[in-house]
């Protein structure tokens, strides 16, 4: 099997989403080395691998060097630790999550490499100073370009004549479960109906706000939140009474939360952070039959506006799930066989197929190449990276 380095920004064991649901399908193709960001550890600096599913290996590297991240500082040291990632002599396949990673290219000799953009990076709280700069040398180096959904294909494909757009997909028969209301969640068996539910990752992107106003305009509706708070101040979340916080939970535990739930909600903030995102949860959400009411983010307004509720307003939001609330059992009925449709023209296996039938068509480029001939001794800083690039 040919060997695939991943470079993530994501840690394999967090929330499970667009990079485990896609490398656990291409391992049927390829010999996976997902490498993550770096760990902060005392001592000598040391590569940690782990074994979590056939043909996938995660790469953890542990490190003295307090900068998080792909940082500038860790890079000599990352470069040391995954010398001999791949046999001498081996030309992987490199894809990137992120392009901070893009200087460890160095030595890798790769025959290919890919940039799988799920997320528009920048414009995340405490993005990089460099990534912008790496990114335009990571699109001018790969040979394809996936973008996580249309708004990001819009934004990339005229920077790159091989990009190809692949939306947040679903496991439709994961959340199918979920229809099944015997199998809710035994933690949240002692909260009350209604329920409106969300998981995911509660940062900046999600609309504390909202939610809360929602909680003091229905006392009665209880709003359960499943995920790990991550770049946001806990104290700043909702605190009333009908809001339950579930903490992360497996990928397996999803479907029993949703099964319990009567409304599905995407409160997403309207800022630099959304503009881009494709929410999976939308799908899933759908796979599971259940209504769902989401702010105005563009990957979900635009494919999905007619089966999700868009509501551009706290108040219009409110009101969109006292209308999903509301819903007769015809209309339920109705609302069902459209998400039928819609789950029925996507799964993850079939984006994986698609990808994999592209990354083996791709004619390698000599950009590389002359990325190696021009920065032979040492891990190239992020203005040669882009010099390089550029001169390809």
């Amino acid at each position: 099997m040919p060997t695939l380095i991943v470079f993530c920004h994501l840690r394999w064991d967090f929330v499970f989403q667009r990079p485990q649901h896609l490398m656990t399908r291409l391992a049927q193709h390829y010999k996976i080395l997902f490498v993550e960001e770096p760990m902060h550890t005392d001592g000598e600096a040391r590569l940690e691998k782990m074994e979590v599913a056939d043909n996938i290996t995660v790469c953890r590297p542990h490190t003295p060097i307090h900068q998080w991240g792909f940082h500038d500082d860790q890079l000599p040291t990352l470069q040391n630790l995954l010398a001999d990632l791949v046999p001498a002599g081996e030309e992987p396949i490199v894809w990137f999550y992120t392009p901070m990673a893009l200087p460890l290219l160095q030595g890798l000799k790769p025959s290919k490499v890919i940039y799988d953009c799920m997320d528009e990076l920048a414009m995340f709280k405490n993005a990089p100073k460099q990534l912008l700069q790496r990114e335009s040398a990571l699109l001018n180096i790969a040979d394809v370009v996936f973008t996580g959904g249309p708004s990001l294909y819009q934004s990339k494909r005229d920077r790159h004549a091989n990009a190809h757009c692949f939306s947040s997909s679903v496991d439709a028969g994961h959340f199918r479960q979920a229809q099944d209301a015997a199998i809710s969640h035994p933690h949240q068996n002692h909260i009350a109906h209604p329920r409106l539910g969300f998981y995911g990752v509660i940062d900046e992107r999600f609309d504390v706000d909202l939610v809360s106003s929602m909680a003091d305009a229905h006392p009665e509706w209880q709003i359960v939140l499943v995920g790990p708070v991550v770049k946001i101040d806990p104290a700043t979340l909702p605190k009333q009474a009908n809001v339950h916080y579930m903490g992360q939970r497996t990928y397996n535990e999803l479907p029993q939360f949703l099964a319990g739930w009567d409304v599905c909600l995407l409160p997403f903030a309207i800022n630099d952070s959304t503009k881009f995102i494709s929410p999976t949860k939308v799908l899933e959400y759908m796979a599971a039959e259940l209504p769902s009411v989401s702010t105005p983010i563009t990957d979900v307004k635009v494919p999905y506006g007619d089966v999700v509720e868009i509501a551009e307003s706290h108040a219009d939001f409110i009101a969109a799930c006292e209308r999903q609330l509301a819903l007769t059992p015809e209309a339920r009925a109705t609302m069902a066989a459209r998400m039928r449709e819609v789950v029925a023209g996507t799964s993850w296996d079939l984006t994986a197929r698609s990808m994999h039938e592209l990354i083996e068509s791709a004619v390698r480029s000599n950009k590389v190449e002359r990325f190696f001939a021009s920065n032979q001794e040492a891990v190239p800083s992020t203005p040669d990276l882009v010099a390089v690039a550029n001169a390809g």
